[in-house]
């Protein structure tokens, strides 16, 4: 398939103001994707209706408005929701029977970065080829004919869609017992959870310490969140709290904060979780989804609990693709993007905590001694900043580094993972085994190989 210019692993997303995430290209994009949807629809449509929700940036301001001239001009019509966590901007969606969403957001990135993400009217994300025509569409601006008189689009906000997505997220909570007595730290990052967080846990009974509501354009994922959960993590001690809920700037990922104040890892969470599903006879296939950085440990504690696992490239929307394939219904990233198929068509930080919650009720036992059961292996991490992303198998020097390295590693369960971030120009060198220090260094001499061929 030909190689996406724009679109990454998870949209289009980039510094604010510089290519490609200018007005310019919103603007086009916006113009691409209704006339994409006014042809592509089943039947022609005259007049496609484009949910258009953000993050709390400052940039999401000049993106949204240009977006929607996009949508306009072919006669789309363009509706903003505010702030909205993307997995309500993707049931909204759907739920007002839209021909697609979209998400202004740059996610776990800082404030001066943003991004655009799409979905289609079942509330899921663009597949590769979709995005490829989009891009076809945004080179050949000649390709869209401009509507004039009462054929130009319009565009509105609707307040009323958070309440829909509030409806739906305490809908996922099937307990007969309400939250009553459970004492919750709720770290929103200053991002598109801010306001419908809190709110959501108190409406289900819960009494909610919120950190991170307070957003003013330059602070989301600040010292805050999924990206810094040891403020939430001080927060459960210091007010004797139950548990910590971490969300990132668009409320897409959970990073949970057990009892003792310690910080989950994701893999733990889909352990439990998927135990959890299980044993209510809700885990179809007894099928889980993860991917390629998920840990050999998850693996292992689901085969001994006679659950399949299988691995994907990295991002939910890949996880989403198979889960469609296969009939599964949960899988989930290291990295907090857990998606429960029969409620969301995308991760969803609000309801994975809600299903943490159940998980814990289900068994009667604390989030610590839950996630104890589920043993990882020593899984090392390290990002290197490149100036060009070159395949990793045309360098001679790393890939005969690596095999060198497997070789050792393989015998134990350990592995190597090479990959280049989607978003950023990064390439992530991750290396797992049952031995930290020689994983640890292991990581690091890939990782100074990688410099000094690539930097």
């Amino acid at each position: 398939m030909t190689k996406r210019k724009l679109f990454g692993t998870d949209g289009i997303r980039g510094r604010a103001n510089l290519h490609p995430m200018t007005g310019e290209i919103a603007m086009a994009l916006g113009k691409a994707v209704t006339y994409y949807f006014q042809n592509n629809a089943g039947a022609p449509r005259t007049s496609p209706l484009i949910i258009i929700g953000k993050d709390t940036r400052r940039s999401c301001y000049m993106l949204e408005q240009a977006f929607a001239s996009g949508v306009c001009s072919p006669g789309g019509q363009a509706v903003f929701t505010g702030p909205l966590p993307t997995p309500g901007v993707a049931f909204v969606t759907e739920s007002m029977l839209a021909d697609a969403g979209v998400m202004i957001s740059a996610s776990h990135n800082p404030f001066y970065d943003n991004g655009i993400k799409i979905f289609d009217h079942t509330g899921h994300k663009l597949p590769d080829s979709v995005e490829l025509e989009l891009e076809r569409l945004i080179e050949n601006p000649g390709m869209i004919t401009p509507k004039t008189h009462e054929n130009v689009g319009r565009a509105e906000r609707l307040h009323e869609t958070v309440g829909r997505y509030i409806v739906h997220a305490k809908s996922a909570y099937t307990l007969k017992q309400n939250l009553n007595g459970l004492r919750l730290v709720v770290d929103c990052a200053n991002g598109a959870g801010y306001k419908v967080g809190p709110m959501i846990f108190e409406e289900l009974g819960a009494e909610v310490i919120p950190l991170g509501v307070n957003p003013n354009g330059i602070n989301i994922n600040d010292k805050c969140g999924a990206l810094h959960p040891e403020n939430c993590a001080k927060a459960v001690t210091d007010f004797r709290a139950d548990l910590g809920i971490c969300l990132d700037g668009d409320a897409d990922r959970l990073i949970m904060i057990d009892e003792k104040g310690r910080v989950v890892d994701g893999d733990q969470l889909i352990g439990v979780l998927s135990n959890y599903l299980r044993e209510k006879k809700q885990l179809a296939g007894d099928e889980v989804i993860g991917t390629v950085m998920s840990n050999s440990g998850l693996e292992q504690y689901l085969t001994k609990n006679k659950i399949k696992f299988h691995r994907t490239q990295v991002g939910d929307r890949y996880i989403m693709e198979q889960m469609q394939k296969s009939g599964a219904v949960f899988g989930g990233e290291p990295s907090g993007h857990l998606i429960f198929k029969d409620y969301a068509t995308t991760g969803d930080g609000i309801l994975a905590a809600i299903k943490v919650i159940e998980a814990i009720k289900h068994f009667n036992k604390p989030l610590s001694e839950l996630v104890s059961e589920v043993e990882l292996f020593p899984q090392i991490l390290i990002n290197v900043q490149v100036k060009q992303k070159v395949p990793f198998e045309t360098l001679t020097n790393v890939k005969d580094l690596v095999a060198r390295v497997e070789k050792d590693l393989s015998a134990k369960g350990g592995r190597v993972l090479l990959r280049y971030s989607g978003t950023e120009n990064l390439a992530r060198v991750m290396v797992e085994g049952p031995d930290e220090a020689k994983v640890k260094s292991y990581c690091e001499e890939i990782s100074e190989e990688i410099k000094k061929t690539l930097v």
